[in-house]
């Protein structure tokens, strides 16, 4: 077991990081998408796109945590300069984001519609599923992209 977990490790850490980032990501939908209705009506649906303001903020406080996490944690500098690196990781992470906001509307029009997940302690709301749903989903697509790309020796 100990074997398998340092040959993986850099999964793990990964896993870890993206782990914080979404509890940045999830933490902050949450607060946007209570605080940002009464302030923009609009924000609940705009043209079939619920929360369109709350996501790109939340994702947003994402990617930014998940690089710096990713610099320190997971991966060693690849063979592009600092500002290259960050340019490529905004740039992955901007498809990312079109990526997860698509997922997010599919899981909250379709699988999530009217579902909430009760821990006792706290109620997950169809947004916040759809949005969990749909980290989840991209990270798996991130981890490959960002190694290959980004982060190459």
């Amino acid at each position: 077991m100990k074997q398998l977990l340092l040959s993986q490790k850099q999964v793990l850490f990964f896993v870890l990081a993206g782990a914080m980032s979404a509890v940045i990501e999830v933490g902050t939908f949450k607060f946007f998408s209570v605080q940002l209705p009464p302030i923009f009506a609009w924000e609940k649906n705009l043209y079939g796109v619920h929360f369109p303001l709350s996501n790109i903020l939340s994702t947003s406080c994402g990617i930014i945590s998940n690089y710096f996490f990713s610099i320190w944690f997971v991966f060693e500098r690849g063979k592009h300069s600092k500002r290259r690196e960050f340019a490529y990781f905004i740039a992955i992470s901007a498809v990312s984001t079109v990526l997860s906001l698509m997922f997010f509307q599919i899981f909250y029009s379709s699988a999530f519609r009217n579902e909430y997940f009760d821990l006792g302690f706290f109620v997950f709301s169809p947004e916040m599923l759809s949005k969990i749903a749909a980290i989840v989903l991209v990270s798996v697509l991130n981890y490959s992209v960002k190694k290959r790309i980004i982060f190459s020796g």
